[in-house]
């Protein structure tokens, strides 16, 4: 959840609150077929404490995409329920690659404030020294002139 406290009369894709008679007609399906999804693991409706089904939006749009591969491509419902795992487990897996993604720009984020705070703190007297190799330096010695001092 996002951590905000919900209204609990709110209504959302995710609320049951269809019976199983509407979720039928508003589906287009047979209150049995529904009944045989729900044993199949397809649909699984929340229940009421008298163990009534009852459908929420986001169900009766799942029971519309059932009927569709059905119907129209000819799946079996081994088959479906195996789409619709996969399909859940993509989104759970896209949700946790953006809070990942989320993760990392926060630590990178830190990283840089770190790094920036690292380098104001750096003592501004001191002048880099780079190491000279020895074979590609040349040295020119003079010897002071009478008179100079060194």
């Amino acid at each position: 959840m996002d951590g905000r406290r919900r209204n609990p009369y709110e209504l959302t894709d995710e609320t049951p609150v269809y019976v199983i008679s509407v979720a039928a007609q508003l589906s287009g399906l047979h209150p049995q077929t529904l009944r045989q999804y729900d044993r199949l693991g397809l649909v699984s409706p929340d229940r009421t404490a008298g163990r009534g089904r009852r459908y929420s939006a986001r169900d009766i749009e799942l029971l519309r995409q059932v009927q569709q591969l059905s119907q129209d491509e000819g799946i079996n419902l081994a088959g479906i329920k195996r789409i619709i795992e996969l399909e859940n487990q993509v989104a759970a897996l896209q949700s946790r690659v953006a809070e990942l993604s989320a993760a990392v720009e926060g630590a990178a984020a830190a990283m840089r404030q770190r790094e920036a705070q690292v380098h104001a703190s750096y003592r501004r007297d001191l002048v880099p020294y780079q190491d000279v190799q020895q074979a590609s330096a040349l040295v020119v010695w003079r010897p002071p002139r009478r008179g100079e001092h060194t």
